[in-house]
């Protein structure tokens, strides 16, 4: 007998988001100024998709996206929704789409500021499923429109207090990595509460964020030099320092380091430096704050011995992987990222600490190799894992990194400032900035490795169309 007719299997989405990368790369000219055509006729751009288009990229811009994918992200949209040869520029704090209708019609633009940054990978998640959906078509203009107004109006996954309750987390996790028992973890977590809310209500009274965050990591060093005063004067033998040292990698500013690092590598130079100079204008305020609590308690006769300075070395123990999986996923709770993705960034956590503390035992390497070994290794999964769920990719990185943030040394280097070691002191800060600086270039090499293997992450963008490879050798 003839067998039946096979009915036709709908493509998958994967091969969906091929095509439209497929088509992109086909009509590139035709989507840039480049390949705009006086005989061509005149095709007015929708105001109501340039509105969309814009609103996009400033909340994902305001919620802690990169430079690259907001551009990215923006572009795909374009497509989407036919706005004739767009081009999208995207700065630290300002947006701009122009689009070209072609004959003797001039250029339209469209420019929107981002005045307020507010982290939340949660949104950041959400808008790049609307940017998938709309690229393969699921999507009209009313329906994206839409959804993006239930994005904004959106609550986060976690009420206001657990935020702060995990914010709390990462400075107890971090004591719990260095030793210092339930005791300092618990005082750990209500110093960087209370620094946190002391920040935020200067932030509800105009303060600039500069003084916001000198105050917290001064009500913490406060909390912390007051505990360990009671600890030596009842010879109660607690690891007190280990509260500074966790409020330290809670501040540490680890979102905009690795963004800066992202944005450089991508040619988006000028908000790389400005994410740059927003992360030294945090460690100065951080250094600020916990430098003038230490100074003061030296002076004041509380015994610091940089001998017994709270460190969790190398060490491979059971509560030091519990306390890197914690500080990760607590991060990753205080950034809002949703809860399916924090078992993953536990398991992230634990990995670029066992491969930096690994080579640090087994090689005898330096600080800053065991770091960059382990950024690059985090980097490689993370842009894996972001490609395969297409997700974006900071929510899986920026966590991951936590638990090698150098609050330590950091700390370290002020204590020896303070008791007048001032060039050793000085070697601990630039050791510190080193280990920072190599935690995101690590996790970018690791996206470079992926991306030059892959095709590219989001619907409509491809290999050929990143702009920085495109001006030097990508582009003949």
């Amino acid at each position: 007998m003839p067998s039946k007719r096979e009915r036709p299997v709908p493509p998958s989405e994967d091969r969906l988001l091929s095509r439209m990368r497929d088509w992109r790369a086909e009509h590139e000219r035709e989507l840039t100024p480049d390949g705009l055509d006086d005989n061509e006729g005149v095709n007015l751009p929708d105001a109501r998709a340039m509105d969309l288009v814009l609103r996009v990229g400033e909340l994902m811009l305001a919620s802690g996206e990169g430079t690259e994918a907001v551009s990215e992200s923006m572009l795909s949209l374009s497509v989407a929704f036919e706005l004739p040869r767009s081009e999208v520029s995207v700065t630290f704090t300002t947006i701009t789409l122009s689009t070209h209708p072609g004959g003797d019609q001039p250029p339209v633009t469209g420019e929107r500021v981002v005045r307020r940054r507010s982290l939340d990978y949660f949104r950041v998640n959400e808008l790049h499923t609307l940017v998938q959906q709309a690229a393969l078509g699921l999507l009209e203009l009313e329906d994206a429109t839409a959804r993006l107004s239930q994005i904004r109006r959106a609550r986060m996954p976690y009420p206001n207090w657990v935020i702060v309750f995990g914010f709390g987390l990462i400075a107890s996790s971090a004591s719990v990595m260095m030793g210092g028992g339930l005791v300092v973890a618990a005082a750990a977590f209500l110093a960087t509460v209370l620094g946190d809310r002391t920040a935020v209500f200067l932030a509800r009274r105009g303060v600039a964020e500069f003084y916001q965050m000198a105050a917290a990591a001064v009500v913490a060093a406060t909390i912390g030099v007051a505990l360990l005063w009671v600890s030596t004067t009842l010879d109660l033998g607690l690891q007190a320092a280990a509260i500074i040292t966790g409020n330290i990698m809670a501040l540490l500013p680890g979102r905009p380091l690795v963004s800066s690092l992202q944005d450089g590598i991508s040619g988006s130079y000028v908000s790389s430096a400005a994410r740059l100079l927003e992360t030294f204008f945090i460690l100065g305020a951080i250094v600020s704050g916990v430098g003038a609590v230490a100074y003061t308690a030296i002076r004041l006769g509380v015994p610091v011995d940089l001998d017994s300075l709270p460190s969790a070395g190398t060490s491979l123990e059971v509560p030091v992987l519990i306390g890197a999986a914690g500080i990760a996923m607590a991060f990753a709770i205080s950034l809002a990222v949703p809860p399916r993705m924090l078992p993953t960034i536990g398991a992230l956590g634990v990995m670029i600490w066992a491969i930096y503390a690994g080579l640090r035992s087994l090689l005898d390497v330096p600080p800053v190799v065991g770091t960059m070994a382990g950024a690059v290794a985090v980097g490689v999964v993370g842009h894996w894992l972001a490609r395969r769920t297409r997700r974006p990719v900071l929510p899986y990185l920026v966590p991951s990194i936590a638990p090698l943030l150098p609050g330590s040394i950091l700390y370290r280097g002020l204590i020896e400032i303070t008791q007048g070691t001032a060039v050793s002191g000085l070697l601990s800060v630039v050791e510190a900035v080193m280990v920072g600086l190599a935690l995101g270039a690590g996790v970018n090499l690791g996206g470079e490795l992926v991306r030059a293997f892959q095709r590219g992450g989001l619907a409509g963008a491809g290999m050929r169309s990143r702009p920085a490879a495109r001006r030097t050798r990508g582009g003949y």
